[in-house]
């Protein structure tokens, strides 16, 4: 025998992945544990080798254009493989999508993140169209016409691809389309322009650089109308059946993200419909971004469960210098450490989609506090995305670096939650702005924080160190970046020391707020009981 395989761990599959300790607790305690038996079921699927197949054939076969028929007709469709579309219809069906904006259930956004985040473990491309469809319904609630129309197909849990008149389908996707070449986050240098015709409707001209799943329905677009930059709502076929002049240019060829479409787009005097008043639509449209950046943190957080995931098992099974590498003292640091770090994400994601839940019922004081909280998190949960994935993919060594293994494709997908709605300057600026503007915000961000005051003597001393740094601030734009990390930080060691495993916020805490800290993962401070963390960690222990 020449060819004997041993020392290999087995594929992780055949387990729950909604079996997270952090994300099942955060479900109770935000008011949602109602969906336990539904997300348990998702989590089943999500953890079986189907729906891992599914993940892999819809990047391995991304979409692909056809702007013409055979027979010259522009007709700007997107076909994708089979497979893209049974993860789009688990993901419609399980309310992923706008479903709990027609829920009374308190709640009912808290379990909607625990399933965007379970099932987004499988394949993070399809959860484009979906976030977007979510957060479209906010941003329409300023025309309740529009609303009334489109919200009830919107939050269908029937997924109904193909480019028909909304009257004809079961369930319609939203897109949204802001980026323009010269602009880019600065939308207000957009030219794309909107003229107002005898009907009431808009005649859309321009183009736009980015567009997110252009194979969607309908879309939320910015353009410059008579009145200032205002939002419209723009549908792909017009309600007699026509193709609405929108023309898919061409589309991106990305560094990851491969299984979802990303086009360039122009308008040829495209109908569309204004959303709200004119001249606002910046106001208008960041209902949608407030709920795409919540999906922005809980989407990178489900990345790096997914890597600590991998790499626990891989050590588990793996043995190196005579024993199992989770026995291996430094490989212990490592894997606590990216433990860590994901549960951290998860505490805080599932605190913000409670904050959400409880303000779009009305609750001010958690809409204040969602202002600022949900700023500082889509900063610095989506910078630590990216390194958490590098270091679990180093975690299973040569093998991690192996398409086969997945990792690469989880590596190329981390750096995106990051560049959608505000790049890190965008995000950190963005809570300095609630801090000028709504002072309220930072008093209700620190009334939260200092629920866990007097409980551990590191987070005491961080929330004092971040007072410091935002009285003293004396170039508030050139240390941004510093002081949002911190408040982030902050906050997630006050989650933890509150709800958290005392062992997951004792370590937090000394390696995060503690003198004795590192840079790279795997330099937590000794002293530490790390047995806890790693098992928490482990994927299927809950």
């Amino acid at each position: 025998m020449t060819h004997d395989v041993t020392n290999q761990p087995p594929p992780l599959t055949g387990y729950d992945v909604s079996s997270d300790r952090a994300l099942l607790d955060g479900l109770t305690r935000e008011g949602a544990d109602w969906a336990t038996g539904e997300l348990r079921q998702l989590g089943l699927l999500a953890g079986g080798a189907k729906a891992q197949e599914w993940g892999r054939l819809a990047n391995e076969n991304p979409p692909v254009l056809r702007t013409h028929d055979r027979y010259g007709h522009r007709i700007d469709e997107v076909e994708f493989h089979p497979a893209w579309h049974e993860l789009m219809a688990v993901a419609v069906a399980g309310g992923l999508h706008a479903s709990p904006w027609t829920s009374a259930r308190p709640g009912a956004h808290v379990a909607r993140a625990a399933k965007f985040f379970t099932w987004s473990q499988v394949e993070a491309g399809h959860g484009c169209p979906i976030s977007m469809t979510y957060a479209a319904v906010a941003a329409l609630r300023h025309s309740p016409e529009l609303r009334a129309e489109w919200e009830p197909l919107l939050a269908s849990r029937t997924y109904d691809f193909g480019l028909r008149p909304a009257r004809e389908k079961r369930g319609v996707l939203a897109g949204m389309a802001m980026t323009e070449k010269q602009g880019g986050s600065d939308v207000r240098a957009n030219t794309t322009q909107a003229e107002r015709l005898g009907d009431g409707t808009f005649a859309i001209t321009g183009h736009k650089w980015f567009n997110s799943a252009p194979m969607c329905d309908v879309f939320l677009v910015l353009a410059q109308a008579p009145g200032g930059l205002s939002c419209f709502l723009l549908p792909r076929v017009l309600p007699d059946g026509s193709r609405n002049a929108m023309r898919l240019m061409r589309l991106k060829d990305k560094l990851g993200n491969k299984s979802n479409a990303s086009a360039e787009v122009e308008y040829e005097g495209a109908i569309a419909f204004l959303v709200g008043e004119e001249g606002r639509g910046v106001r208008t449209i960041i209902e949608m971004v407030n709920m795409t950046r919540l999906d922005c943190v809980i989407g990178s957080a489900a990345g790096m469960r997914y890597g600590v995931a991998q790499a626990i098992h891989h050590a588990r099974h793996r043995r190196a210098f005579g024993k199992p590498l989770v026995e291996q003292p430094l490989m212990r640091n490592v894997l606590a450490d990216l433990a860590l770090e994901s549960e951290a994400a998860t505490t805080l994601m599932m605190r913000l989609a409670g904050a959400t839940d409880r303000a779009v019922r009305g609750d001010a004081a958690e809409g204040m506090f969602r202002r600022t909280a949900l700023a500082a998190a889509k900063y610095w949960i989506c910078k630590r995305a990216p390194v958490h994935a590098a270091e679990s993919l180093e975690c299973l060594g040569g093998n991690g670096y192996v398409e086969e293994s997945q990792m690469p494709r989880l590596f190329r997908d981390s750096p995106l939650n990051g560049i959608w709605e505000g790049s890190g300057n965008i995000a950190a600026l963005d809570v300095f702005r609630a801090i000028v503007k709504e002072p309220e915000t930072l008093d209700a961000f620190f009334e939260e924080v200092e629920l866990a005051k007097g409980s551990d003597g590191r987070l005491d001393s961080g929330i004092y160190r971040a007072k410091d740094f935002l009285a003293g601030a004396s170039s508030a734009e050139l240390g941004a970046r510093r002081v949002v990390e911190h408040l982030a930080i902050v906050l997630q060691a006050s989650l933890l020391v509150r709800h958290g495993d005392a062992a997951v916020a004792d370590a937090f805490c000394a390696s995060r707020l503690g003198d004795d800290r590192g840079y790279a993962f795997g330099a937590l401070p000794s002293g530490l009981d790390l047995t806890p963390i790693i098992d928490r960690a482990a994927p299927g222990a809950a």
